[in-house]
C-alpha cells in the first residue's frame, strides 16, 4: 500500500476514508464555486452567492461562506492584516518583491487547491520550481492536515534544495513541522500576504492548467481515480507540455539542463 501511494502521489492517510458529510447538492455547489474561482478569483462570498443564484441555485451567503471556508478559498485583493497570528507559528516576511528569478532552484513555491470529485472532494498540494515551472512533487489528501504537505516537501527535498521557499500563510505552511524542515535545510522562507495569492502567481497558473486540462474534463469519481489521473497529467505537464514563457521548452528540459 505504501509503494502504491508513493507511485500515485497520494497521502496514505487519505486512502482509507472517503470525504463525508456533504450532500450531493453541496458537492455540486462546491464544483460550481471552484470553477467560478478559477475564472474570477477576486469574487467574494457576496458575488459568488449572486452568481450561483443567477445559475438557478437557491443559496444564501452564509451557506456560500461555509463552503468557501471548507474549500480553502477567499477573494484575492489587497487589504489590511486584521487577523491575529498564532503565536506558536511564526509568519515569515515576503522576500520576492522586485526579485528577478534567474536560475533553477532559486525559488520554489507551494500551494493547496480544492479538487472536486463526483463522489466527494480532495485537496491537492504541489511544489514547483519557479524558473522552470517544473513540478517537483505533489500529494492528494481528503483532509487539510499538514501531513500530506510534509510528504510532498520531503520528496521535493530529495531532488534538490532551493535558495528561497515561498508559500501563503496557511496553517499547514506556518506549522513548526513544515518550517522546521526548511530551516534545517538552510532554506530562506518567504510568505505571501493574506489574500494575495497573486504573489504566488506561477502555482496559481498551474492550478488553472490542472483543472481545465484534466480535472474538469475527466470528472473523476473517487480519490484513487484522481490520483491515477494526476499521475498521468503531471508526467505530461513536466515532460511534454511546452510553455511559451520557456521558449516552447518543457519544464523538465529547463530544469534538467541546469542540473
Amino acid at each position: 500500500m505504501r509503494r502504491q501511494c508513493e507511485l500515485l502521489g497520494v497521502c496514505r492517510s487519505g486512502v482509507y476514508a472517503e470525504p463525508q458529510g456533504e450532500s450531493e447538492e453541496n458537492l455540486a455547489l462546491m464544483r460550481e464555486l471552484d470553477e467560478l474561482y478559477m475564472k474570477w478569483p477576486f469574487y467574494g462570498s457576496r458575488r459568488m452567492t449572486q452568481e450561483l443564484k443567477a445559475r438557478g441555485y437557491a443559496v444564501n451567503r452564509k451557506r456560500v461562506q461555509r463552503l468557501m471556508r471548507m474549500m480553502g478559498i477567499e477573494a484575492i485583493y489587497p487589504r489590511p492584516r486584521t487577523s491575529l497570528r498564532n503565536l506558536e507559528n511564526r509568519v515569515y516576511p515576503y522576500l520576492l518583491r522586485d526579485v528577478a528569478i534567474t536560475h533553477v532552484n532559486h525559488v520554489w513555491s507551494t500551494d493547496i487547491t480544492y479538487i472536486p470529485l463526483r463522489r466527494g472532494y480532495a485537496y491537492l498540494v504541489a511544489i514547483m520550481d519557479w524558473f522552470s515551472r517544473y513540478v517537483l512533487s505533489w500529494r492528494l489528501s481528503n483532509t487539510m492536515d499538514v501531513s500530506f504537505c510534509i510528504e510532498a516537501l520531503q520528496e521535493a527535498l530529495e531532488t534538490s534544495h532551493p535558495e528561497i521557499f515561498n508559500s501563503d500563510q496557511g496553517s499547514q505552511f506556518t506549522s513548526l513541522s513544515f518550517t522546521g524542515l526548511l530551516e534545517a535545510s538552510g532554506i530562506a522562507i518567504s510568505m505571501d500576504g493574506r489574500g494575495r495569492a497573486l504573489d504566488n502567481v506561477w502555482i496559481e497558473r498551474l492550478w488553472r492548467s490542472v483543472k481545465y486540462e484534466d480535472i474538469y474534463i475527466h470528472g473523476y469519481e473517487q480519490l484513487r481515480d484522481v490520483g491515477q489521473g494526476l499521475t498521468r497529467y503531471f508526467d505530461f505537464y513536466n515532460r511534454e507540455r511546452r510553455h511559451q514563457s520557456l521558449s516552447y521548452k518543457t519544464p523538465m528540459e529547463v530544469y534538467m539542463a541546469a542540473g
